[in-house]
């Protein structure tokens, strides 16, 4: 009987052991694939917690080790944690240490840091600053890290093109500052001056000139291309309306024809009414329809916007292969009724769907140097005033990235935060009070004596 007890014990004994260890392996094995695997759900409207589909794309395809190190009071560390452990949840090359001022004041003045909250991203010999503990600058300076060479957009000036200097609505200041923090850098030339684009160029814009190119000026932008350069043309409709008219630059025009890209001679409207819902008049025709080129492969569901635009055309040409990029809806037409302020819709006008843009690729014949070129029916959707609208810095990016052959950074970019706060006037305060500090409480109190006296 002692036996048996003593048997039928040691058996409980082994049923309790092998329990517990198999309990302490799963409990292992999921905190080592939840410390490997850190998965979330963002619920806000905007996915304020969740990271964009150009730092994913960043980060998940590292060929190189990337270490970023924050430098800030202990304290701290929660907030950065919260947005730079999303970073090094995303590839096993990037690593995110902290350290504190206080306790490592060696390492921090090694490092060159000058205050709290400083974010440096290495990445071989390379060391970029991130400005703001925001994702945007992070990812930044990760590109401008891990990318070699100098990449510089020039802008042409002297024919009333748009200014990068200039901060009103209609300037390029923002379009300048988003290149920059991509790791392009900018500058303006002028082909009066010197009809030549200077070789260092990754990418010439010319932004809604006014008036019309001369001949030598347009020879060199044919030359650049034809070498293998890259070109963005945005170019508005010649309206001809008092101050406002804008010759129809037909010397420049009739290039980009000849690579495939023809840009009509009229002015796109929408009629569908969606652009009242952004506050956007007729002018301003909406584009949710893209193609599968790889500027806006992504840009699925993402509303553009481009103000008094033109339609243009694709076409075979001798040594250029181009395609559309995206187009207006049907609820759209074409006027070629340039110098009335009132534009109405007539039977002879054209009915949509309009292409607006178009990219093409110029055969140079010498390997992996072909010119590329992008054109937009309309200057204006690059400007201060449009450039923050839905997807339009996206697609200028993008289109940016495919010229300079960084495709890999082509996707939807980090988005800013949406300010929710409340605004009310006097009245709706006022309203506010009485009805939840006075009329609720005496309906609450009301009811109270409507069952009391029924039950008296």
């Amino acid at each position: 009987m002692k036996d048996w007890l003593k048997a039928r014990q040691t058996k409980y004994t082994a049923y309790v052991t092998t329990y517990i260890l198999v309990v302490l392996t799963a409990l292992s094995i999921i905190n080592f694939l939840a410390n490997r695997h850190n998965k979330s759900y963002d619920a806000t409207s905007n996915k304020r917690f969740s990271l964009s589909d150009q730092t994913t794309k960043v980060v998940k395809n590292l060929k190189q080790d990337v270490k970023i190190t924050y430098y800030d009071l202990s304290n701290r560390f929660q907030q950065a944690k919260d947005l730079l452990d999303r970073y090094s949840n995303l590839s096993p090359k990037l690593k995110v240490e902290y350290v504190d001022l206080l306790k490592k004041p060696q390492l921090a003045r090694a490092a060159g840091v000058r205050s709290e909250g400083t974010i440096f991203v290495e990445s071989g010999v390379k060391k970029e600053e991130a400005r703001s503990l925001t994702e945007e600058e992070v990812t930044g300076a990760i590109i401008r890290a891990i990318k070699s060479g100098e990449r510089k957009v020039c802008f042409v000036k002297g024919s009333g093109e748009r200014s990068i200097d200039e901060y009103g609505r209609d300037g390029y200041s923002q379009f300048k500052e988003s290149l920059e923090k991509s790791n392009y850098k900018t500058q303006t030339i002028s082909l009066l001056e010197k009809p030549e684009v200077p070789a260092d160029c990754t990418i010439l814009v010319i932004g809604g000139p006014r008036h019309d190119y001369l001949a030598p000026a347009v020879e060199a932008i044919k030359k650049y291309v034809e070498n293998g350069g890259r070109l963005a043309a945005f170019l508005d409709p010649p309206l001809k309306m008092g101050r406002d008219e804008i010759d129809e630059n037909a010397a420049l025009v009739q290039l980009l024809e000849k690579w495939g890209i023809a840009l009509q001679k009229n002015l796109v409207l929408d009629t569908s009414g969606i652009g009242q819902l952004f506050g956007l008049s007729a002018a301003v025709p909406l584009v949710a329809s893209y193609e599968s080129h790889p500027i806006v492969r992504d840009m699925k569901e993402i509303a553009t916007a481009f103000p008094l635009a033109r339609s243009l055309e694709t076409k075979s040409a001798d040594k250029a292969t181009a395609e559309k990029l995206f187009s207006t809806t049907e609820n759209s037409f074409a006027t070629t009724n340039l110098s009335s302020p009132e534009v109405r819709q007539s039977a002879n006008d054209k009915k949509g769907p309009f292409a607006l843009g178009a990219a093409a690729t110029y055969n140079t014949g010498k390997e992996n140097q072909n010119g590329r070129i992008v054109v937009v029916g309309s200057s204006g959707w690059v400007a201060n005033g449009f450039f923050r609208f839905n997807g339009n810095r996206d697609l200028a990016l993008n289109m940016m990235n495919w010229l300079s052959s960084d495709e890999d950074l082509i996707s939807i970019r980090p988005k800013e935060d949406v300010d929710r706060r409340l605004t009310m006037t006097r009245r709706q305060m006022s309203s506010l009070f009485y009805i939840s500090v006075i009329l609720m409480p005496l309906l609450a109190v009301g009811s109270g004596i409507a069952v009391w006296w029924r039950r008296r």
